[in-house]
């Protein structure tokens, strides 16, 4: 560390690293640190070359500016003040830290115990304390250019109404792709091909939501057991994306361009991100960033403060509560929003988000600011909307403006198509946008996010293939991931050659897709669903490597593709399919639309006959002033059934038993009476 840098007052108004064309300008928040210092390293990050002292503090900001350092600079910190976990304070200069705000991360890390902040393995547990340098083991935080170059880039801006939403992970989209040459398979540039885009304008999907894309590490008792984090729920770095998703390391470019790319197609790009909780863990976890900067301010601590307050599950909580640890998640947000054109946010276990400790609280100070900010009020914001704590489950309880994952329509669908009994009046609640959730405060029915798998569970084809969970390649004794699946094998544990079985599986998959794309609501379809893409039985894929999360682009099931394609262009051509308002059996919509709930063998269904246990079969009609009627019907139920078809002639849209779905219609016109298959579903348009 021979190097000397000169080093000016600075400002503390923008935190992280700054360039102005000029220098670079270095803030960090911390209340309870008695010094900070900068720490430069060379090019390879393999050596300290200074070590700078931050000589200002305004306001809780340490901060400093260097003339000499330019973009591309690696950097870390080291926190000074008291070691004190009894007091909620784990101060140690001995380990280097990641800078909450940095742009882009340089390398991996490397697990070893000197990465934490205590003695591993001694007497004192936590309490204890660790003199060795992690520099050598973390990675190394990149000062990165202030401005981008967009051009004429024009997000599309869909409306939520005609949003279909792709869940998929950049590193599994193509990772075998043919199209995508070696160094690109698995990263954004891989995602920006365009023919990883053509297949998703095939399908017709609106938006992409990418699994977290933030600077995560893989655990260290998963690479002990040579398995990975796959999913990315264990986020470092709020700013900086995730280095395995970058051909270059710190190339943030590789990532607008994708962006861009998608938007070119008209395609929407939605995060799904992580905000309630960080990489450190609890007490007993690394200390990487967070936790030696200000352990006190960064995270949620208990009555005791030794330990942290944990509604996630994870160990720790990120502090809301603290306003500039709220301001760095809201300038995070920002920062995709305007620096990289992002779309949207998935947001990660939000109640955690829309706590006030002990309870949820939809006007609490977070929420608030996420409804009055000019940016990101703009932008599609979506809710996981339960956490592990208390009060967690909180489906349709979240403010005006939030869309919401809906777990009770998974489960009703699925339930419904296996045949359970007593499904009929969850099942019509949730066709119609769970209107029982959702319907208040001037909610419109595409809050509800309407899903029947997603990266959390069975895949599509698993659904229909399994009976039980096989998770046993996680190494935890098939103890992990959730037993109430609501699955149904079909007569066979996993693959079989039976043909009969697999027809059915087949029909099935056609079912639960076609009844997703029908409801109202926002639907969203789980990558590789549309190809048959199967994990093997394994519900909680989440640490798994290799093929079992991986998109198959040499076994494309192009007729499963096209029945899709259709149904997403039917229902983005039939208005009434994509009603804002929730529709009931009642004509006194403001927009004139309703729906009406009919017997099979004819007429009204009667109040009474709702709570009929062995209900396996629905028809309704839609009616709209400027709509053609159309007709629904299905049938759970393992004999086919008589159905008394509206007066009128009646053309096919869709029939799950062939396979069909077009909306110019297809075969013969159909009156007054017909059969519907057993294990199948129907859509029908009046013809004038």
């Amino acid at each position: 560390m021979a190097l000397k840098y000169h080093v000016e007052a600075g400002i503390g108004s923008r935190r992280g690293a700054s360039w102005d064309g000029a220098g670079t300008n270095f803030a960090l928040y911390s209340a309870n640190a008695t010094k900070v210092e900068l720490c430069l390293f060379n090019a390879a990050g393999t050596r300290e070359i200074a070590r700078v002292p931050l000589p200002e503090n305004t306001h809780q900001i340490w901060h400093g500016y260097l003339p000499e350092v330019r973009p591309g600079q690696l950097y870390g910190y080291r926190v000074h003040g008291p070691y004190a976990p009894e007091a909620g304070h784990r101060f140690n200069p001995n380990k280097l830290l990641l800078d909450p705000y940095a742009r882009a991360h340089h390398g991996e890390l490397r697990w070893h115990d000197a990465l934490f902040g205590y003695r591993v393995g001694h007497r004192r547990g936590d309490l204890s304390f660790d003199r060795r340098d992690s520099a050598r083991l973390m990675p190394k935080c990149v000062v990165a250019p202030s401005a981008a170059t967009w051009g004429n880039d024009m997000p599309p801006r869909t409306p939520w109404q005609r949003t279909i939403i792709y869940e998929a992970h950049v590193g599994g989209m193509t990772m075998r792709a043919p199209h995508v040459s070696d160094p690109v398979r698995g990263t954004f540039e891989g995602l920006a091909q365009p023919a990883t885009i053509a297949h998703l304008k095939r399908l017709g999907v609106t938006a992409v939501e990418l699994l977290p894309i933030h600077s995560f590490h893989d655990d260290r008792h998963l690479q002990e057991n040579g398995l990975v984090n796959w999913w990315g729920y264990n986020t470092t770095g709020f700013f900086a994306p995730a280095n395995r998703y970058l051909v270059q390391h710190g190339a943030l470019d590789e990532f607008r361009v994708m962006v861009h790319r998608l938007h070119d197609a008209g395609i929407e790009v939605i995060l799904d991100v992580v905000y309630n909780h960080t990489a450190e863990g609890n007490q007993m976890g690394p200390t990487l960033s967070f936790r030696g900067i200000d352990n006190a301010s960064y995270y949620l601590l208990g009555d005791d403060p030794r330990y942290c307050f944990d509604t996630t599950g994870t160990g720790n909580t990120l502090n809301l509560e603290n306003s500039r640890v709220m301001q760095m998640v809201m300038d995070s947000l920002r920062y995709w929003v305007e620096g990289c054109h992002i779309d949207g946010f998935r947001f990660d276990l939000a109640t955690t988000l829309g706590r006030r400790r002990d309870y949820f609280d939809p006007a609490n100070p977070f929420l608030t600011a996420m409804r009055q900010d000019p940016v990101l009020s703009q932008v599609k914001l979506i809710a996981e909307p339960w956490d592990t704590g208390n009060d967690g489950y909180q489906v349709g309880n979240f403010p005006p403006g939030w869309a919401e994952w809906n777990d009770t329509y998974r489960d009703t669908l699925r339930a419904f198509w296996k045949g359970d009994p007593d499904q009929a009046p969850a099942m019509a609640d949730r066709l119609l946008g769970s209107a029982s959730c959702f319907e208040h405060d001037g909610r419109r029915s595409w809050t509800s996010i309407n899903f029947i798998t997603a990266h959390d569970g069975f895949t599509l084809a698993d659904l229909v293939s399994y009976d039980h969970k096989h998770n046993e390649a996680n190494g935890e004794d098939n103890n992990d991931g959730h037993a109430h699946n609501l699955s149904w094998n079909h007569g066979a544990e996993g693959p079989t050659d039976d043909a009969d079985i697999n027809a059915l599986r087949d029909r099935q998959r056609r079912n639960l897709m076609a009844t997703l794309l029908l409801s109202q609501g926002t639907p969203m379809i789980l990558m590789g669903d549309e190809n048959g893409r199967t994990q093997g039985g394994n519900n909680n894929a989440y640490c798994q490597p290799g093929e079992m999360n991986w998109f198959d682009w040499d076994k494309v099931d192009d007729p499963f593709v096209d029945f899709l394609s259709g149904l997403i262009a039917l229902r983005g051509s039939r208005p009434i399919l994509m009603a804002q308002r929730f529709l009931h059996a009642t004509d006194d919509n403001p927009e004139h639309r309703y729906v009406r709930w009919h017997k099979l063998r004819g007429g009204d269904i009667d109040p009474e006959a709702w709570q009929e246990s062995d209900r396996r079969a629905l028809a309704l009609s839609f009616h709209g002033a400027r709509d053609r009627t159309l007709f629904l019907a299905m049938n759970a139920a393992d004999t086919p059934r008589d159905l008394h078809l509206l007066d009128g002639r009646w053309q096919h849209l869709v029939c799950t038993k062939d396979a069909r779905a077009d909306p110019q219609g297809f075969g013969d016109p159909v009156a007054g009476q017909m059969k519907i298959d057993a294990r199948a579903l129907i859509l029908l348009e009046a013809l004038p």
